[in-house]
């Protein structure tokens, strides 16, 4: 008996030094809000009579016993363990176990083990750390990316903007033809000087 409360210390004090291949502990780690509850699941290798649960609490230096659970489901609860708080769920296979835990305070704050006994050892599984607060952080925020600067082409630009603007129709439409207008007011004058440059070249050349 002495040798199985100085394995557990040590166990206690150095994460990890439990760790066996026949429990499996999920999650590592949960953080809830008060008045919340959580589960904790343990995956057993091989069939046993059933599962005890234990929280260790660093602050109190307390090793203490919740619940058992055995095949057929039946609880018993250790000292002033609130059974309105921990209860425990099995599966039909017997190898999964799962402690809900409600009404979540700061006095559950510790680091729960599902365990059982073989050939008169207590083997723990890796523990549960659980931390209750009032307020659970806020999720980090999202960074909006940034604008393209990638310049908007005139064709888009017009289809939301009023008609009026520089792209529009009614602005290049009658401009293009004033051009055309000036140019063909532009023929006549430059045939007549055609003409005038040629009369005087004839005068010229007669004298």
């Amino acid at each position: 008996m002495v040798q199985l409360w100085l394995r557990l210390c040590i166990c206690l004090q150095i994460p990890g030094f439990c760790t066996n291949l026949l429990l499996s502990q999920t999650p590592e780690r949960i953080l809830s809000q008060t008045n919340g509850k959580t589960e904790i699941l343990c995956e057993l290798k091989n069939e046993y009579a059933g599962v005890y649960w234990y929280r260790w609490s660093q602050e109190r230096q307390n090793f203490e016993f919740l619940i058992f659970s055995n095949l057929l489901g039946k609880a018993t609860y250790g000292a002033n363990i609130n059974q309105d708080k921990f209860s425990v769920h099995r599966a039909s296979s017997h190898k999964f176990y799962s402690l809900h835990i409600s009404h979540l305070h700061a006095s559950d704050n510790g680091t729960y083990y599902c365990s059982v006994f073989q050939s008169s050892q207590l083997l723990l599984g890796s523990g549960t750390q659980l931390s209750v607060v009032d307020f659970l952080p806020l999720p980090p925020k999202t960074t909006q990316a940034p604008l393209s600067t990638k310049p908007v082409r005139c064709v888009t630009e017009s289809k939301a903007t009023s008609k009026k603007g520089a792209c529009s129709p009614l602005v290049w439409v009658p401009l293009a033809t004033g051009i055309l207008v000036l140019l063909l007011s532009l023929v006549p004058t430059a045939y007549r000087l055609h003409r005038l440059q040629r009369r005087l070249w004839l005068r010229i050349h007669r004298q």
